[in-house]
Parts: C-alpha cells; sequence; structure tokens
C-alpha cells in the first residue's frame, strides 16, 4: 500500500488537508497525519483542532511514497519556517517521491526555501510573481516531474484525485471513484 504524509503545521487550510485525506483514504492509500509542532495537536485556519497521527520529530527518517502540503496563510508561512520541514520535503524530492503543495505552499514552502529546481507549478493568488525558482501555470493542477501542485481549495478535488492517480499508477479506479462521489475527474 503506497503511504502518505500530509504534513499539518499550525494555521493550515482544513478543507484542502481533510479532502485530500478523504479522496486517498476512499482509494486504499494510507495516510499518516504529521503535525510540524511540538505535539500532535493542532489547530487550522478556522480554529479548528485536530490530533495528528505523529509529529514530524519521530518521522523525520521515514521516507513515504508522497509528501502533502495544505497551504492556509498561516499554515505555508509556519511550514516554510520550518527547518525540519524543509529537511523532509527535501529527502523526499531527493529521492524521486512525490512532492505535493496546494495553494500557498508551492510558492512559501517550496519556493520559500528554493525546492522549486525550475520546475512548473501552480499556486494561489499572485504568490507566483514573488517565484524566482520555478516557471508558474495557471492551471488547476500542474504537474512536473515528482511535483504536482495545486492552485487551491476550489480545485483541492482535481488535486487529489490527481495525487491518488499518479500514486496507484492507475486512473480507471480514481476515475471510478469521482464518478461514485459526482464529481468529473
Amino acid at each position: 500500500m503506497k503511504q502518505v504524509a500530509v504534513l499539518l503545521a499550525p494555521g493550515f487550510e482544513e478543507g484542502e488537508a481533510i479532502v485530500t485525506i478523504d479522496i486517498l483514504r476512499r482509494l486504499h492509500i494510507g495516510v499518516e497525519l504529521v503535525s510540524c509542532a511540538e505535539s500532535r495537536a493542532v489547530v487550522s485556519y478556522h480554529d479548528i483542532p485536530m490530533v495528528a497521527d505523529s509529529t514530524l520529530a519521530e518521522r523525520l527518517d521515514t521516507l513515504y511514497d508522497a509528501v502533502v502540503l495544505p497551504g492556509g496563510p498561516q499554515g505555508s508561512v509556519n511550514l516554510a519556517a520550518n527547518a525540519d520541514v524543509v529537511k523532509f520535503v527535501e529527502a523526499h524530492d531527493a529521492a524521486g517521491k512525490f512532492i505535493c503543495p496546494i495553494c500557498s505552499a508551492a510558492a512559501r514552502v517550496l519556493a520559500g526555501n528554493d525546492l522549486l529546481k525550475g520546475r512548473r507549478y501552480v499556486c494561489s493568488g499572485d504568490l507566483w510573481q514573488d517565484v524566482k525558482n520555478g516557471e508558474y501555470v495557471d492551471a488547476p493542477v500542474v504537474e512536473d516531474g515528482n511535483l504536482i501542485s495545486g492552485k487551491g481549495f476550489g480545485h483541492v478535488f482535481d488535486f487529489a484525485f490527481t495525487v491518488a492517480a499518479r500514486l496507484l499508477g492507475d486512473e480507471a479506479p480514481v476515475r471510478d471513484h469521482a464518478d461514485h462521489i459526482y464529481y468529473r475527474w
């Protein structure tokens, strides 16, 4: 079974996290919620408390098939400022694992720490205007090698289904599931 780490920092965008977690788990992809705080308890952008499965400190040496980075104005700032998050993403990128930022995470976390490496990406709003180490593409989801980026919460289903399809290596079960929940993907 494929395994995914969803990194939750204080202020994370809960909709981006929850929908992605839900879609991946429905398709039988293992998901571990990883707190990027001192404890497993993390409060989202809209003040919803969540308890993660583990902390990043406990999982720094674990290699997953994909790393999902939800956005959120404060969540992505907190992810970007966390040296362990940067090391974790770097290790997964070097191993060719999927790096999956959504919303502001591509611009703040990846570009902000020189991790885009010239790849094509999408992010929310006008954050792309300050990015110098990647090529912005205005689309719901952008794929470039092992980087899968999503524009924002309004495109979270497209993002989650794309991540699931790439992890499974097969779009058929993902399309079947999208039809099951009445979503055109």
